[in-house]
């Protein structure tokens, strides 16, 4: 008997192999991008396996569809995406390629994480003359903690109907990881209390979310339009602004010109930070969201109150 499954063809040995897996096998969970993935550890910890798709520096919006990634699907129990259109340029292709009903659309194991989000910069019409905008509204949503705890709530719950054994072990995990939450929201945001109204710029137009939870104004760009690279002319509207409003602050994301910024920043006695919106992206961040978050928030603090006027 032995023999004869050593001879089987690779994909009956796979089939075979995974009708024999054991009752307390890990829940095989496959997200889109580091964020999720980060969210999703959180809460399923030691009962689940997370593999991201995208890795945290490199831009979101432009993945690889490699064949590698398809296997990963193909594999996988329940999918994580952001539901935004963040992926519709790479995913789709990847899911035909897996041929997985378990994360087809409508499936159980097809989580869309923005469910329950209330999206911000929703177009009335779609023109894309205006640069890479979403029908859907930003999706840079994980940006605001708060977006993170209704996410962290979805996904607790498929992963309770999923895996019902450990539904208590997930629960528990969820309340863990709300009270850290909590915790650090009222320190972040009294860190951040002090410069209410306060002007950042951006490269990318990433971070409405993490303004409005803040109290903070971002929008200002280096990208004359989202998606759309710095042109001298822009720039220099850029730099005129930031003189005459005193603004001194500008975030760029790792997969970004950060030369670009830094030149802005030369002209106008800017703060060029380092920031990321995916765990990981910066060093230190690695699969873990509170992390980031706390990251993001003390960078800003410190570079606010040394560019004070």
């Amino acid at each position: 008997m032995k023999n004869t499954k050593m001879n089987l063809p690779l994909v009956s040995a796979v089939a075979l192999w995974s009708l024999t897996l054991p009752a307390q096998a890990k829940l095989s969970v496959v997200a889109t991008t580091p964020d999720f993935a980060a969210v999703a550890k959180a809460i399923g910890g030691d009962q689940v396996e997370i593999t991201s798709l995208a890795q945290p520096t490199e831009d979101p919006h432009f993945v690889d569809a490699k064949p590698s990634l398809i296997l990963k699907l193909n594999r996988a129990q329940v999918l994580l995406e952001g539901g935004a259109e963040l992926e519709q340029g790479w995913l789709p292709p990847l899911l035909q390629g897996a041929r997985n009903p378990r994360l087809a659309i409508g499936a159980p194991g097809h989580i869309v994480c923005n469910q329950g989000v209330s999206m911000l910069e929703v177009p009335a019409t779609l023109d894309r003359s205006e640069g890479d905008i979403h029908a859907a509204g930003n999706p840079h949503y994980m940006t605001d903690p708060a977006n993170a705890q209704i996410v962290a709530s979805h996904i607790t719950e498929v992963f309770c109907q999923m895996d019902p054994e450990s539904a208590m072990t997930y629960r528990a995990n969820l309340r863990t990881f709300l009270d850290h939450l909590t915790a650090k929201m009222a320190e972040w945001q009294k860190l951040l209390a002090p410069f209410q109204g306060r002007h950042v710029v951006a490269y990318h137009n990433s971070w409405p979310y993490f303004a409005r939870r803040f109290g903070l104004k971002i929008d200002m760009f280096l990208e004359p339009k989202p998606g759309l690279p710095p042109t001298p002319g822009h720039l220099a509207e850029v730099i005129a602004r930031m003189k005459a409003e005193q603004v001194r602050v500008i975030f760029v994301e790792p997969y970004l010109n950060r030369r670009t910024a830094e030149s802005v920043a030369r002209s106008t006695g800017a703060k060029v930070i380092d920031v990321a919106y995916l765990p990981g992206g910066i060093k230190g961040t690695e699969a873990d969201y509170l992390k980031l978050i706390d990251y993001l928030v003390t960078s800003l603090a410190r570079a606010l109150a040394e560019t004070k006027n």
